[in-house]
């Protein structure tokens, strides 16, 4: 980039450690400017329980894009509904919950913000307010105009996709169709190349079943769905692995001829990403319009105001996020200081 960029953090579910974590990082240097979606007067009363010293001012828009410099931050105000007490939920603020998403999306969309990074929500106080809401990926999708979301853990050396995301057990199968798979392999392979610099992606596929079906004997859907559309794919020209049985892909032998593994479902993938670097793995989602990534955890009600909150995460998604938009390199970035 030719400037410096622009960071949105949204600070997350207000009783848990989201506000914990944005003011972690604030006891950094950054090669960017970094802006908190969140309310101002509740980090100001997080930092005094947390005995922080850092000041924080209400960002205002400019055509300057300063750096970030420890213990100053930038606050994009949106207030609260009720008071918060740490670690107790309070369907009253769910909606303002929503509204730091959609302040730093639109922010994203109009180019006022280059990356969006957002730090955990509780997803059971949103739907318990009325508002039905499955998570980020798909949110996030709806309000940017993204044609389909799809859901991408990564670390430094494993990248996993998901073919389908939150949806029970029972609902997996049918969720698996040509099309849905067809979508979603071009998006990873387009944004492995836009966002990752891979001119031709490898991705390994896993097959659904144990041991993939085992040529039919477990399973119907790797003969019948996977493996055709994985074969009409490569014919255009995509370099795909598969389908593999789940057991084996994340050995090292498979896993040093791909870029990244496409699991077709949450707990199929996941597990073996976080168990590989929970706390460094970041949450990024594909197929949108706008960069955006996130935590690798939730909410850690017990943790909010204790200080025992460990930011490592968020602080990987920042990087990632600057990674992504082909920001300056985040190795000057200094360790915080001590609390």
């Amino acid at each position: 980039m030719t400037r410096s960029p622009r960071l949105i953090v949204t600070s997350g579910e207000p009783a848990g450690i989201g506000p914990d974590l944005c003011l972690a990082i604030a006891e950094r240097d950054w090669p960017c400017d970094v802006v908190i979606a969140g309310d101002i007067e509740l980090l100001k009363q997080r930092a005094q329980q947390l005995r922080l010293d850092i000041q924080l001012t209400t960002y205002v828009n400019s055509t300057k894009l300063p750096i970030h410099q420890r213990g100053s931050l930038r606050v994009l105000h949106v207030p609260v509904a009720a008071p918060v007490q740490p670690g107790v939920l309070n369907t009253a603020n769910a909606r303002y919950v929503l509204s730091t998403l959609d302040a730093a999306a639109q922010g994203c969309l109009s180019g006022e913000f280059d990356a969006m990074v957002t730090a955990p929500v509780q997803k059971s106080v949103i739907n318990d307010a009325g508002v039905p809401f499955s998570g980020h990926t798909e949110y996030l999708a709806e309000r940017t105009g993204g044609s389909y979301p799809v859901m991408m853990l990564a670390t430094d050396e494993l990248r996993v996709a998901l073919a389908t995301t939150h949806l029970p057990l029972l609902e997996v199968s049918a969720a698996i169709t040509a099309e849905t798979l067809t979508r979603v392999i071009r998006i990873i392979d387009h944004d492995l190349r836009k966002h990752f610099d891979i001119a031709t992606p490898r991705i390994l596929v896993c097959g659904l079943n144990p041991h993939a079906g085992e040529s039919g004997h477990l399973g119907r859907e790797e003969i019948e769905v996977i493996a055709p559309t994985l074969e009409r794919l490569r014919s255009e020209g995509l370099h795909l692995i598969g389908p593999a049985p789940a057991d084996t892909a994340f050995t090292p032998h498979m896993l040093e001829q791909a870029d990244a593994v496409l699991a077709m479902f949450h707990d199929q993938g996941l597990p073996v990403i976080k168990y590989a670097g929970f706390g460094d793995v970041v949450n990024i989602t594909l197929g949108l319009p706008i960069v955006r990534t996130s935590v690798d955890h939730g909410t850690a009600l017990s943790l909010a105001g204790s200080g025992q909150a460990d930011a490592s995460s968020l602080v990987a998604a920042m990087q990632m996020a600057l990674r992504m938009i082909h920001a300056p390199t985040t190795q000057t970035i200094r360790p915080a200081l001590p609390a």
